[in-house]
């Protein structure tokens, strides 16, 4: 297990000194920060701890603000929460939400400008690999040497003798200058195999590289099974983060590279070309998450015979997606393939409406970066007109102005609607209430 040094052992005091000061100054600008300072300035306990360390010494700007501290975690984010709450600048704390989590004594806030996780320090052990670690009262070092990697085991005191003080295991700031991930131990990938998916994250966000002894421990975990000794639903929830980072296709095909992919489901393929194409066409109220999901979907093979809906269905149930997520990048992964044809056969623009009615838009989309595999890509022609163009036209009418003209209630006002909208989709009628209603009435519909 690494040790924890002295600030002499990061390069010497003066510039672990300057380090830390540094990180201050950039949390002062951030978020929250500001506000978390004065806080905590009574404190001899508070420190900003892990990736919101790591990426204020990077120049980068962290997603949450990690704090730990000795006692009262839970009471130190709702007096957070109280005083964003109270502060001049009210729309930019808007929305704040408190949580807590008691078994690991952790607490969290989060308002529609940033988040702070705030949690007890600790040591962990595992009672068994895979298994939730479990936690008792630890020190400093105790609370550093938990961590995944060296690079985010770096703290920087917020207040009282510590304030702007820098600790880190060994190695951590040589690591981060050198963008090296790192695990503090042999046992790591072992005793939480989530670390896996995590690693493979970071190497494609920070673009960092694992050592060679960590790549060895990573390689080793995975044919050990590790991953299937954790509980899936904390698999799906690393899933789930790798598809909504900055940089979605970096982190597949960091899980890809790793072998974590194989890992999950040995059939699961990423192809970074298709899920470029695919994103290329999603429009921006589509879900990039669940386009890439289905990309990966899309590659499941159950053989000839097989149920690939049941099989795609099982897979994410497994991870626990939600019941909404899975119908649609499941269905996105089957009718993406099946579109193909039906597209490129679509002789007009109400026939194009007819061949997509009820495909979600990752389907379309997946459809189109298929076809777009093999020029001349007439489907991927098609669904981008649709996508793009053809899906926004509407009617200047509705059923209640049928209604008012005589039409009598029931299926045929959808159906005269739906006549009109052909109409009006292949230019066969104007964009004039007047000439939809006439012609919805009877006149050519």
């Amino acid at each position: 297990m690494a040790a924890v040094p002295s600030r002499a052992a990061n390069g010497g005091a003066t510039g672990a000194d300057r380090a830390g000061r540094l990180v201050i100054e950039r949390l002062r600008e951030l978020p929250g920060g500001s506000q978390l300072l004065g806080l905590v300035a009574a404190r001899e306990d508070a420190e900003l701890i892990g990736g919101a360390t790591r990426d204020l010494l990077l120049a980068r700007t962290p997603r949450e603000l990690d704090v730990v501290v000795e006692s009262g975690a839970e009471q130190l984010a709702r007096e957070l929460a109280a005083t964003l709450a109270s502060d001049g600048c009210a729309a930019a704390h808007a929305g704040i939400q408190l949580g807590s989590h008691a078994r690991f004594e952790t607490a969290f806030l989060t308002w529609e400008g940033g988040r702070v996780d705030i949690a007890t320090r600790r040591a962990e052990s595992y009672p068994a690999p895979g298994a939730l670690p479990e936690v008792r009262a630890g020190s400093p070092e105790d609370d550093l040497l938990r961590r995944d990697f060296t690079v985010n085991a770096i703290a920087v005191g917020l207040a009282g003798d510590g304030h702007g003080k820098l600790r880190a295991v060994s190695g951590a700031l040589a690591d981060l200058r050198a963008r090296r991930l790192r695990v503090l131990h042999e046992r790591s990938f072992l005793d939480d195999p989530t670390r896996l998916l995590r690693l493979a994250r970071y190497r494609a966000r920070l673009e960092f590289e694992p050592e060679r002894r960590t790549a060895q421990l990573a390689a080793e975990a995975l044919d050990a099974g590790a991953v299937g000794t954790v509980s899936p639903a904390r698999i799906g929830a690393e899933l789930r983060l790798a598809l909504r980072e900055a940089d979605p296709i970096a982190a597949l095909a960091s899980l890809a590279e790793l072998g974590v992919l194989g890992a999950l489901d040995p059939s699961l393929r990423f192809s970074e070309v298709l899920a470029r194409a695919g994103l290329a066409a999603l429009p921006a109220d589509g879900r990039s998450d669940l386009l890439l999901l289905a990309s990966l979907l899309a590659s499941i093979d159950t053989g000839a015979a097989g149920d690939r809906e049941g099989a795609m269905t099982a897979f994410l149930d497994r991870l626990e997606f939600t019941a909404a997520d899975r119908d649609r990048a499941t269905r996105a992964a089957l009718l993406g393939p099946a579109l193909i044809a039906p597209l490129a056969a679509a002789q007009s623009p109400s026939q194009l409406r007819k061949a997509v009615r009820g495909a979600p838009l990752e389907a379309l989309a997946l459809a189109a970066a298929l076809d777009q595999l093999e020029p001349p890509a007439p489907a991927a022609r098609a669904a981008r007109e649709w996508l793009e163009e053809l899906r926004h036209v509407r009617l200047r009418i509705t059923g209640d102005d049928l209604l008012s003209a005589g039409v009598a209630s029931g299926p045929e006002v959808g159906r005269r609607l739906e006549a009109a909208l052909d109409m009006r989709l292949d230019g066969k009628l104007d964009d004039t209430p007047g000439a939809q209603l006439q012609a919805a009435l009877g006149e050519g519909a």
